[in-house]
């Protein structure tokens, strides 16, 4: 069975989008009143939305407005027609919480087993999912795309390295899904166990938080994979797998079937051209419970400007590239951790786990501490040479000075969860 429809053309597309568009303007402004004082409040109708072009027309929707009518924002659809919920935290305390109708599920398991076709899985593939269940929506997705699918699933969780390697080896583990963290995480334990004899798995897909080559490079030499792809998603967007890249890795192709994929200046608000990196809005076309329009999901990416020579009809986007409300500001200039992640990547010697730990001086001015750890088989006696280095680099590219830091490799914490880089000690000051 093929998911992916590989005969749609780009003028197909754009029709299926223009008739997605139009039909969740008409079922948010007949069933959500929150949409419909938006829409009302900006002079916006259902029937002005005549083109593509015209979104941008539309209001943006934010993280705060699924703070309205808690507990269930956003909600286009009466209570009985609910089947589900999940939830991601919240900005005040209160979590994200997304409904969904049992039309909604199938749309997602269905998209989410384009992931699985896209990857190059069979139905002989074993799916050991190591990603978080209950109200999160990332297990219970990888897991409902793989039966959709036809894969076998092993829906273990973030569980210890124990099972997880246990699993791997009676369960005779084809694909690895987690975060990359914890794809890490079992790498190094399996190199340390002497496992990789024993076990089959030949392909990983990385989620829920931004990786370095670095960090891909490292998975790759402890477990003698095939391949490592990246999968998007957001709870608010049904959850993981709306888009996935190929195995010529170009960018992730995003289900625009589904989808208006927007990039937009973040300060101006205002489109940037493909290839420009900005921040992603994302406007649902079949969503029923918690529609979605122009939702600032404040990811920072870019649109590719061409199509790839896979064959796969989507559109791309880049990997995420970091988060604007991660961004911080260090001596007047604003900084992403992937910029720092994008420096210590193309520096030989050094590991992919890093840590941003920012200061405050007696004097009152700021300084920035880089600890990165070395390189699983670089010598204690380059650190000197490697931290001038890094720090040279970071002042040649994002134009600040640094202290650099060499530590032991392996010894930063690993985790099953996304890895916490940035440490303000400022305010403590």
């Amino acid at each position: 069975m093929t998911f992916i429809p590989y005969d749609l053309d780009e003028e197909g597309l754009k029709q299926i989008q223009l008739k997605g568009l139009q039909w969740t303007m008409n079922h948010v402004y007949d069933h959500s009143s929150f949409y419909r004082k938006k829409f009302d409040a900006a002079g916006i109708k259902p029937e002005d939305i005549q083109s593509l072009d015209d979104i941008e027309l539309l209001p943006f929707t934010d993280k705060n407005d699924l703070q309205q009518e808690y507990p269930f924002p956003l909600r286009s659809v009466p209570y009985e027609d609910i089947v589900r919920i999940h939830a991601s935290s919240g900005t005040t305390g209160k979590r994200k919480v997304l409904c969904y109708t049992q039309k909604d599920l199938d749309v997602w398991a269905n998209f989410f087993a384009r992931c699985y076709q896209m990857a190059g899985l069979t139905r002989h593939d074993r799916v050991q999912i190591a990603v978080g269940y209950g109200l999160w929506t990332a297990g219970v997705g990888f897991q409902a795309g793989c039966e959709r699918f036809g894969a076998m699933a092993v829906p273990l969780g973030p569980a210890n390295a124990d099972m997880h390697c246990e699993m791997l080896v009676d369960m005779e583990t084809t694909v690895f899904c987690s975060t990359a963290s914890m794809a890490l995480l079992m790498a190094e334990e399996i190199h340390k166990r002497n496992l990789l004899s024993k076990i089959k798995v030949k392909k990983i897909i990385l989620g829920a938080e931004r990786h370095s080559d670095a960090m891909r490079d490292r998975i790759i030499e402890l477990m003698g994979v095939e391949n490592i792809f990246d999968i998007y998603g957001l709870t608010e967007l049904y959850g993981p797998g709306t888009g996935l890249d190929c195995s010529l890795h170009n960018g992730i192709h995003y289900w625009a079937d589904h989808f208006i994929f927007e990039v937009i200046d973040p300060v101006s608000l205002k489109p940037v051209p493909p290839g420009e990196p900005g921040e992603l809005v994302v406007t649902t076309l079949s969503k029923e419970g918690s529609p979605l329009v122009r939702y600032r999901t404040h990811d920072v990416t870019r649109i590719m400007g061409s199509m790839c020579p896979c064959g796969a009809p989507f559109p791309m986007h880049d990997r995420i590239l970091g988060r604007t409300d991660d961004m911080f500001i260090y001596r007047a200039v604003n900084i992403y951790p992937s910029q720092i992640d994008h420096v210590l990547s193309r520096v030989k010697g050094i590991g992919s786990e890093f840590q941003i730990h920012l200061k405050q001086r007696e004097s009152g001015r700021d300084m920035m501490l880089i600890k990165v750890e070395r390189a699983a088989h670089s010598q204690k006696t380059d650190d000197e040479h490697l931290a001038e280095q890094v720090a040279t680099e970071i002042r040649r590219k994002i134009l600040v000075r640094s202290q650099v830091e060499i530590i032991d490799y392996g010894s930063l914490p690993r985790t099953e969860r996304k890895s916490k880089r940035v440490f303000d000690h400022r305010n403590n000051s």
